[in-house]
């Protein structure tokens, strides 16, 4: 007997980590580079799932899609990655339905982010849409969700100050470095890696210690050059990285390795040096805490800094949310309107069937029959009474999966299902 009867409509989920319950180390190994998500894009189009986008930032990694059951998706994760089933289960969340779509806005918009209120995601969210789309694994549901999303962003952004002051990962590296270097305007510093997170580090260096000892170093040396240019800043090979080292009294890692790039081995260190590595898997191996002369910072440990930047930004997580449930509200209703309208429209076509039989029925009865004052009166009807039916569908109240069912049930109706 074929099982096909009973696979049931495909549900939308979230599935993922992040920087809440996984540490550097786990986030590392589920971490996706380029190739990684256009190959899990390409697998999930051969397993047959039509729907999903897939992100993976220094904080998290995430897929969102449509799926008969989670585990598709979190195969989908640890077959790309160097996670497991088991890290996966220790350390992930699966979220469905509404709070699927909940977890999206929120990440979106910056209120899940390690730091509040940090927009960088939704470029991210945004890249992850056209890359799904390039693979044809995006249908309008989605796309109404992340344009959606988007929309809210635009939003929490211009009508509130929870993005006032810059409080980014990088900018929590500089503040980091300002504070507990003496004389920093003086100090030489050596960044390593232009990635997103090395040139908005680069930025903010510039920007905030009036340093002009900032040296950047890349294995693509022409990266490292177009920002040098736009900073006037010192470029060196990679070759010449442990002489630089050597050199620094900051050294600031943020390249996208997945292995370390920086150990004990290439430290022949001369005088005090603070490392900060801002790379998602680490790029510093722990090694270099062996070394008296090395302080080791972590991304982890800046993002856990409390300023009173983040402080104020607290006040206007209420601001932030009321506008996200007003847009997500509308996404919702949207939502429900698709499912309902297919619906809808069978029953408006079933009725105008009993209608045409009905007055093929009285066109033969009565010679005298007023054919298009029927027609006025039986349109209008049905019009009420597929308002009625649409009506009690929009209700918040109305369980629209059984309402349909018995509607469809009851008019002996089919319908094709919307993802």
């Amino acid at each position: 007997m074929e099982n096909n009867t009973i696979l049931k409509h495909p549900t939308f989920y979230a599935v993922g980590l992040s920087y809440k319950k996984a540490d550097a180390e786990m986030r590392g190994k589920f971490s996706l580079d380029f190739q990684a998500k256009d190959n899990l894009l390409a697998q999930a189009k051969n397993d047959g799932l039509g729907t999903l986008i897939v992100t993976s930032t220094c904080n998290r990694t995430e897929i969102y899609g449509f799926a008969q059951h989670p585990f598709q998706l979190i195969k989908l994760l640890c077959e790309n990655s160097l996670g497991t089933i088991e890290d996966f289960q220790k350390v992930a969340y699966v979220y469905k339905n509404n709070e699927a779509i909940n977890h999206m806005f929120r990440v979106g918009t910056g209120l899940d982010s390690q730091i509040l209120g940090d927009f960088e995601i939704i470029s991210q969210l945004k890249n992850a849409f056209i890359e799904s789309k390039s693979h044809s694994l995006v249908n309008n549901f989605l796309e109404r969700l992340v344009n959606a999303v988007i929309q809210s962003s635009k939003r929490i952004k211009n009508e509130t100050e929870i993005s006032s002051g810059a409080t980014s990962v990088s900018f929590a590296a500089v503040q980091y470095i300002m504070n507990n270097v003496p004389d920093i305007s003086n100090k030489s510093i050596l960044l390593f890696g232009t990635g997103k997170i090395g040139r908005n580090t680069c930025e903010n260096l510039v920007k905030h210690t009036k340093n002009d000892h900032i040296t950047l170093i890349n294995r693509t040396k022409d990266k490292a050059e177009k920002i040098a240019g736009k900073f006037n800043l010192i470029v060196k090979d990679y070759a010449d990285l442990q002489l630089e080292v050597q050199k620094a009294d900051v050294l600031v890692v943020a390249t996208g390795a997945q292995n370390p790039t920086i150990d004990k081995a290439i430290l022949n260190l001369k005088k005090p040096i603070l490392i900060l590595d801002l790379s998602v898997p680490k790029n510093v191996h722990e090694n270099v805490k062996e070394l008296s002369d090395v302080t080791l910072v972590h991304m982890d440990h800046l993002s856990q800094m409390t300023d009173e930047t983040l402080e104020n930004r607290k006040k206007h997580i209420p601001a932030a949310e009321a506008i996200i449930e007003e847009v997500k509200e509308e996404f919702i209703s949207w939502t429900k309107a698709r499912k309902f309208a297919p619906t809808i429209h069978a029953l408006k076509e079933k009725l105008n069937t009993i209608k045409e039989s009905e007055l093929n029925f009285q066109r033969k009865k009565f010679s005298n029959f007023d054919e298009e004052q029927a027609e006025i009166i039986s349109t209008r009807i049905i019009q009420k009474i597929t308002t009625h039916f649409a009506n009690h569908l929009k209700d918040n109240n109305t369980m629209v999966d059984e309402s349909i069912e018995w509607i469809e049930k009851i008019f002996q109706i089919e319908t094709a299902k919307n993802e």
